[in-house]
């Protein structure tokens, strides 16, 4: 009996520092960059020494990554962005219907949930990463503002081989700053998002233009970027 206690006991005080680590780290990135992902390691891990490039991440603040880059994402991404509380319900209703009736799998993450996934957990599929990206998506939407997110987003996904961060990949597609991305240029990087390393934003193939034509669409319909404000973002 004393043996389950201890070990019980032990259980709730690993889970319990687990928990408070998990909102401490959360809180953290909430100012301080992130300097590295899982992503970034798994995949330089993966590479093998023939072709090992290592990868390029430039952090940049978000007032310099052009809006037009800001606004692509969103429009290409995740059009409920700026109002929803981290889940696109519909979505996720949508998207449980699709794979229910045995058709090809298809995801719903917000940019939140993609934060959530790429900063603190791993890529692979499994319930238990599902559900802990929940939870850090929960966390992320209540401590940070959508700016934050929407900065650690840009500075953090993939969006090349290897090219990690709208600094990066402006360079790396356009020979230019992420500050100097024109809507086009934009469009481009956020039409690759999907599969960043099999698909090329320059030269444009047939198929990322037509995506990159519809994600142009969408950011006139839009129209002017412009984040909510709540009183603990101060």
């Amino acid at each position: 009996m004393k043996f389950i206690k201890r070990f019980f006991r032990f259980v709730f005080k690993t889970l319990f520092w687990v928990f408070i680590f998990s909102i401490l780290i959360v809180v953290v990135f909430k100012w301080v960059p992130v300097p590295i992902t899982p992503l970034m390691v798994i995949k330089n891990i993966e590479q093998t020494d023939a072709n090992k490039k290592g990868w390029q991440h430039d952090w940049v603040p978000l007032e310099t990554i052009s809006p037009n880059l800001q606004l692509a994402v969103i429009c290409s991404e995740d059009q409920l962005f700026l109002t929803h509380n981290g889940f696109d319900i519909k979505a996720i209703e949508k998207a449980y219907e699709n794979n229910k009736k045995g058709q090809r799998i298809k995801g719903a993450s917000t940019i939140s949930q993609q934060v959530a996934k790429n900063v603190f957990l791993w890529p692979e599929r499994s319930w238990l990463r599902k559900g802990l990206e929940t939870y850090f998506t929960f966390l992320i939407e209540l401590i940070w503002s959508k700016e934050r997110i929407m900065e650690v987003y840009l500075n953090s996904i993939e969006m090349g081989p290897g090219i990690y961060g709208a600094e990066a990949a402006s360079q790396y597609w356009f020979k230019k700053t992420a500050s100097r991305l024109s809507k086009d240029e934009a469009a481009a990087i956020a039409a690759i998002l999907p599969n960043p390393t099999r698909y090329q934003a320059n030269p444009a193939t047939p198929y990322i233009s037509s995506r990159k034509g519809w994600i142009t669409k969408q950011m006139r319909y839009f129209g002017s970027l412009h984040y909510p404000k709540r009183e603990n973002d101060e």
